[in-house]
């Protein structure tokens, strides 16, 4: 059963990950790992050019804006799912009767979660993932991580990420087809939303990558407010979560 395997998971790779992350964090420098990521990134950047981003601007053009917004909804209503499972390891009630009340909601009277009829009634959305989990629980973040296929992470996030897939409404289903077909229309959709964001890239893309997703992070664990410490990394450069 997935919910017993993502137990075993969560069980097994808790204390790595705690031990893994608090001794690389009196590390200064949060990229030590450079050297062997800015090969993956290029790769990751190789594959999204000639197969990933085609199909995305390909699923864009032929989707009506209707269809997306359904789509998009739809993998929003599983991410709420994950989003009430986290907010309950964190002991945060509120996020957990949030997070369940809209995948009700949504997954009922929004129809499998295609039309969003929770945000409306006001049942916002409340957004956490494992990495925030484990950072809730006292792990550091550790290094950062170019991860093939996956991009940027790092080892507290790629941990929280492994987990997040065991325990996701997808890995639920028996159907390997109709799983499989769910990650990479999953994987599309979420590219798709990303084509106006390119124009946003300048200088030296891998450290604009780095920098703006370890932002992102920071911003996302500590529920909006950025740690002053993280200005000391603003010299080279600069947490979602899709």
């Amino acid at each position: 059963m997935p919910l017993i395997r993502t137990i075993l998971l969560l069980l097994l790779i808790l204390p790595l990950s705690l031990a893994q992350a608090q001794a690389i964090a009196e590390d200064e420098n949060i990229d030590p790992l450079e050297s062997i990521n800015r090969p993956i990134f290029a790769f990751n950047n190789g594959l999204d050019k000639f197969l990933v981003r085609p199909l995305a601007q390909t699923y864009q053009f032929v989707m009506p804006d209707i269809g997306e917004r359904g789509v998009g909804n739809f993998f929003a209503n599983l991410y709420d799912f994950n989003a009430a499972f986290n907010a309950l390891l964190q002991w945060e009630l509120e996020g957990a009767a949030q997070s369940s009340g809209r995948f009700l909601v949504n997954s009922t009277a929004g129809i499998l979660g295609l039309i969003d009829v929770a945000t409306p009634i006001g049942i916002r959305p409340f957004r956490t993932d494992f990495g925030h989990t484990l950072a809730v629980w006292g792990a550091e973040s550790g290094p950062y991580l170019m991860v093939p296929f996956f991009g940027p992470r790092t080892v507290r996030s790629g941990t929280g990420t492994i987990v997040d897939v065991y325990a996701s409404p997808q890995a639920f289903i028996n159907d390997v087809r109709l799983r499989n077909t769910l990650y990479g229309l999953e994987l599309i959709d979420g590219r798709a939303r990303l084509l106006k964001a390119e124009e946003l890239l300048s200088g030296d893309e891998y450290i604009f990558v780095r920098d703006a997703y370890l932002q992102q992070r920071e911003f996302f664990v500590n529920g909006g407010v950025v740690d002053d410490n993280f200005s000391d990394y603003e010299d080279e450069g600069w947490d979602e979560d899709f």
